[in-house]
Formats: C-alpha cells, structure tokens, sequence
C-alpha cells in the first residue's frame, strides 16, 4: 500500500545521525545516502518497499512539522521498541509518550511515540503478544 515516506529535514547531518541510530535499533538497513542531494533511506532488508526517506524539502524552503501528522514504524519486538525509544532521545529527540502497552489499540500494542530533532513525531510500535525473547 505505501511505496516510501520523506521526512523534512533543515539539518541533513543531524538527521542521520539520528535516523541511522534508530534504524539501526529497528533492524533497517541503509539504502542510498547522498549528503549533496541531500538526502538518505532505509528498507527492511530482503524488501525494495516501503522506503522511509529523510532529507531537505524539494522546494529548497526550511522543513516543518505537521500538525496532527505521525509515522508508526513497526518493530520486530517489544525490547525494539524500547531501544528504539531510547536512541532516539539519545540522539537528539523529545518523549511524546514512553514505551508500553496501549489497550485502548488493541490487547498487544505496544508503542513508544517521539519527536525528532526537527519535530516530526514518530511511533515505533509492535503488535504482538510478548515471546520469550521481547
């Protein structure tokens, strides 16, 4: 149903960093990096979509958040989406909600909600029952 999402960014090397080390928690894997476009996106591996892309607006203009806008990334587990959570205010990003269960979705939703370093807000989330491991 998607092919890719592009995030706005004002500050291309801030935002990788921060991207890359959440993606990393996420088990992405980097598709293409140009610094001179600029611009950078990832894919699960094995898979040539969804594409999340970051990078400067088309337009030239400053990026800016949406009101009322939110990408949910899926994580493969809970304990991802604790990790996921942490990196990102690691590296530069601001809690909108801790990680944990969100009944009012669903008896297994488990989620962590954040905003990146240029105000976009982002979920990780999982929708299974815990395993052995998570």
């Amino acid at each position: 149903m998607i092919s890719h999402v592009f995030v706005g960014t004002s500050d291309f090397q801030r935002a990788l960093r921060f991207y890359s080390a959440l993606m990393q928690e996420l088990d992405l894997s980097l598709k293409f990096c140009d610094a001179g476009k600029p611009w950078a996106a990832w894919m699960a591996a094995g898979h040539a979509r969804p594409l999340f892309i970051v990078g400067a607006p088309y337009d030239g203009a400053s990026a800016t958040a949406g009101n009322g806008q939110m990408i949910a990334l899926l994580a493969p587990g809970r304990a991802a989406v604790d990790n996921a959570h942490a990196a990102a205010l690691r590296h530069g990003g601001s809690c909108e909600g801790p990680p944990g269960l969100r009944l009012e979705y669903h008896p297994h939703y488990y989620g962590a909600y954040f905003r990146d370093p240029d105000g976009n807000k982002i979920c990780v989330c999982c929708h299974d029952a815990p395993g052995p491991r998570t």
